[in-house]
């Protein structure tokens, strides 16, 4: 990547009056930090990583204990991720600087293969695309991923991707070999089947028919691909007419199951997304501060009426594999015949 006249510091960012990093931002492994006018207003923190491997903690309830994350931060800009707070350990804000200082470990493959190749290496299942999106379009330059794909598949380890970004489409022939030798599991996020809402949401996404395309070709290309439905938006998008017509484009488009989960909002999201809400939605304030009240998840009265509703569109539209979401904790049962009412 010939971006040396894009440095921080050097002459195309002081012809633009300015320093793109943030004061005080000292990052462990820096190796430099760059802009490019495909990105503007993008600042990349190319990193070194010691380790590429994440463990999970124990008390987690996700079905895998290791993930690979190649960066943090994400273009999406998706309003609601859940991710953003994770910007904030670097000192670094979970809004603007989530979208826009962009870490980077360039090494991420290489420091991976040294880790999967140990002896001690157990082969456990490694999910990727769990906190940022591994195929947001910054991949496009630094290209980590066929090497990330490669160091897995190579040692015989599992690996799983989840991602909005149809980039992933030029890495489907590594997946498919992958998936000769180890187990491969793709999934695609879409859960806004309306396209002027998703941008305004996710201002940085591809638009759903990106993604619906994305879905047929990796199923096309012989591997399964799950759909997470998620977040479902209260008032918003948890309509049957808008649930029914985005299942049917799904199963139209080849998925192989769908799994739909309501919005979680939990520390700095929270009011980044009221934020937005008052700005596009203010009708629906008020509604979310009761369903939300102090806490980052919507009540199991909702959780479970919300499974309700999807369940019988997820048989009409023959998703079978498996089942709707249902709360994972114990909760009573439902005091509401209908959708909570706002007023």
């Amino acid at each position: 990547m010939r971006w040396d006249g894009q440095r921080v510091g050097g002459p195309a960012d002081a012809a633009e009056g300015g320093d793109g990093s943030l004061p005080g931002l000292a990052l462990a492994g820096l190796v430099r930090s760059v802009r490019t006018p495909d990105f503007r207003g993008v600042t990349f923190h190319e990193v070194a990583a010691r380790t590429a491997l994440n463990r999970v903690p124990e008390a987690s309830r996700v079905p895998f204990r290791w993930t690979v994350n190649p960066m943090r931060g994400c273009l999406h800009a998706c309003t609601y991720c859940f991710a953003r707070p994770t910007h904030e350990y670097l000192d670094l804000d979970a809004g603007r600087d989530f979208e826009t200082q962009i870490v980077v470990k360039t090494n991420v493959a290489e420091v991976l293969r040294a880790e999967v190749t140990r002896r001690t290496w157990r082969r456990e299942h490694v999910a990727l695309g769990t906190n940022t999106d591994p195929y947001q379009r910054a991949e496009g330059r630094y290209r980590l991923m066929p090497g990330i794909i490669g160091a897995l598949a190579g040692s015989g380890t599992p690996l799983s991707v989840l991602t909005k970004g149809p980039l992933l489409r030029r890495d489907l022939p590594l997946l498919v070999d992958a998936a000769a030798t180890v187990p491969v599991s793709v999934a695609v996020s879409l859960a806004v089947g309306d396209q002027t809402l998703q941008q305004s949401l996710e201002p940085g996404t591809p638009e759903p028919r990106a993604r619906l395309d994305l879905v047929r070709a990796i199923t096309e290309a012989g591997l399964p691909c799950t759909v997470l439905v998620a977040p479902v938006l209260p008032w918003l998008t948890d309509g049957t007419d808008h649930l029914d017509d985005l299942l049917r484009r799904l199963a139209d488009a080849g998925a192989a199951d769908v799994t739909v989960m309501p919005l979680h909002l939990r520390g700095a999201v929270k009011p980044l997304f009221l934020g937005w809400l008052a700005r596009e939605h203010p009708r629906l304030v008020a509604g979310y501060r009761r369903l939300y009240g102090s806490g980052a998840y919507v009540p199991a009265e909702y959780a479970r009426w919300l499974a309700d509703r999807v369940a019988p569109l997820r048989r009409r539209h023959g998703f079978t594999a498996g089942s709707s979401w249902r709360p994972a904790h114990d909760a009573p049962e439902p005091v509401v015949a209908a959708q909570p009412t706002l007023f």
